[in-house]
């Protein structure tokens, strides 16, 4: 199984809490106005990549993992084995998309990666609400979303703890 990736960068401090390997996937819908990855809409850019070999390139780092892009639900089926390795091997995901936890929640083909991610950056890009001075997210509609918390109905906030 593979999955279309635009690029991976270790070592990111951008994309979540401390240094971690960011994954960019292929392929977006929202197109958001102003979003700064363009490129990635696109749901043949990049290359092609097994599972194993993403897998590799973590565990050779061993650093905590993103998903970014385009938008990773788009693959969703495929990313269900990468999740399960991931979260086998001790690490945490965030997730970034422009969905909503609610929408992601409700829909069965997204719903089955909520036990394996730990927090979910939701909502689309919004231009007029840019806000660089927010934490790991681009416009003060997007919400960090903790998921174990959330899953009981109320959407419970990720909280930095630096």
């Amino acid at each position: 199984m593979s999955l279309r990736v635009i690029s991976i960068i270790d070592g990111t401090t951008v994309d979540g809490p401390g240094f971690r390997t960011a994954i960019y996937f292929a392929g977006c819908r929202h197109q958001c106005p102003g979003c700064h990855n363009p490129q990635s809409w696109d749901f043949e850019a990049g290359q092609s990549m097994a599972v194993e070999d993403i897998m590799n390139r973590i565990e050779s780092n061993g650093m905590n993992v993103s998903f970014s892009g385009g938008d990773p639900l788009y693959q969703a089926d495929k990313l269900l084995p990468l999740c399960k390795a991931i979260k086998s091997s001790g690490k945490n995901i965030w997730l970034y998309t422009g969905f909503l936890f609610e929408q992601i929640a409700a829909m069965p083909e997204f719903s089955a990666l909520l036990e394996y991610i730990d927090v979910i950056v939701d909502g689309p890009f919004v231009e007029h609400l840019r806000d660089t001075s927010l934490l790991f997210r681009g416009s003060s509609n997007q919400r960090l979303v903790d998921v174990r918390r959330s899953l009981s109905g109320d959407i419970v906030e990720w909280q930095p703890d630096f």
